[in-house]
């Protein structure tokens, strides 16, 4: 890797800062209390689906593990226990072992909020409601062109899960929630399922078949009832097969990620043992469980919403950018 001086960029960089000023300015309005972070924590939730960085604390004879968060979520449940109320945070996350694309870095910045006895689906009628401002604010408009397409914030186009898989995979209700036969159909239609989990193939056929159809009939699109197994820290639906997660995107790329958040503490106790373990076969970098997130559920998380979105990609919308380093004045690749 090398670092990279890119100030050809100060145009669009700008651009992007004044992206970010609305956003602050959209929360605050709003009464949502700005908090500031750690970036670095002893103990980590077990997510089962990305890899993290670890590094080491020394002092004389000392030595602490510790490790770079991938969310602030883990310090944010805890202030919503002691009865913070509405809140946001918006600094850097780290994801690795994702190589650096267009679209993703292993450092980014993370804007999460969170809403005091709401659900899911009243955030997303507030995430289009920032969307608007920013459109408003940048261009006096509430439509805005990105790579020659058209795209109105005037409303969502609402999909669930099941009804994308249907529409652009050809996999029905009945394949989707039923292991056994998703696998089977995924045979089918060509992809390698030996020595793969039904997660692995399941985000083979999301990203290939369903991801790039998002968001582009000229509204963006939340897709919400993910299936249990890819919400692990979301409350479930009534159904037994889905969750309270959703997703947003515009022209098929995915910008953030929403739950109604989980409150049941042996529920979330039980998932986080079942993602350890996942993450220990799958041979991903281990860490201590944060079991005090456990105990913040305990002492009584309220009914919450909460959103992490990813800025730069926010960013790459508004200023009309094909890749994330275009708001950039120094990348490390």
């Amino acid at each position: 890797m090398k670092i990279v001086t890119t100030a050809e960029n100060l145009q669009t960089y700008q651009a992007y800062l004044r992206i970010i000023q609305i956003i602050e300015k959209f929360l605050q309005e709003n009464n949502y209390l700005k908090l500031d972070l750690p970036v670095l924590s002893p103990a980590l939730i077990p997510e089962s689906y990305l890899e993290i960085f670890k590094t080491e604390f020394r002092y004389l004879d000392t030595k602490d593990n510790l490790f770079l968060t991938p969310s602030p979520e883990l310090f944010i449940k805890r202030l919503l226990s002691e009865g913070i109320g509405d809140c946001y945070s918006m600094g850097k996350s780290f994801r690795n072992s994702e190589p650096n694309s267009p679209k993703h870095q292993p450092e980014f910045t993370m804007l999460e909020w969170y809403k005091i006895g709401k659900d899911y689906k009243y955030m997303a009628q507030e995430v289009l409601k920032m969307l608007s401002a920013i459109s408003w604010e940048l261009f006096g408009k509430n439509t805005i062109t990105y790579q020659g397409k058209s795209v109105s914030f005037d409303k969502w186009e609402e999909m669930t899960v099941a009804e994308s898989f249907e529409r652009y995979a050809e996999i029905s209700p009945e394949e989707l929630f039923d292991a056994e036969k998703f696998m089977a159909k995924a045979k089918k239609k060509g992809y390698v399922i030996d020595e793969f989990s039904f997660e692995d193939v399941w985000s083979q056929v999301y990203s290939q078949e369903i991801e790039g159809n998002l968001g582009t009939n000229g509204f963006p699109t939340v897709l919400y009832d993910y299936p249990i197994q890819f919400a692990s820290l979301s409350k479930p639906n009534s159904d037994g097969k889905t969750a309270q997660r959703f997703e947003f995107y515009i022209e098929g790329i995915e910008l953030g990620n929403c739950f109604s958040e989980l409150t049941d503490a042996p529920l979330q106790k039980k998932r986080f043992i079942a993602d350890d373990r996942e993450r220990s076969r799958s041979g991903k970098i281990e860490h201590p469980v944060d079991w005090g997130f456990i105990d913040s559920l305990e002492k009584g998380l309220p009914e919450s919403t909460g959103i992490a979105i990813g800025v730069e990609r926010l960013g790459m919308i508004f200023t009309n950018s094909n890749q994330i380093e275009d708001l950039k004045l120094i990348t490390v690749r």
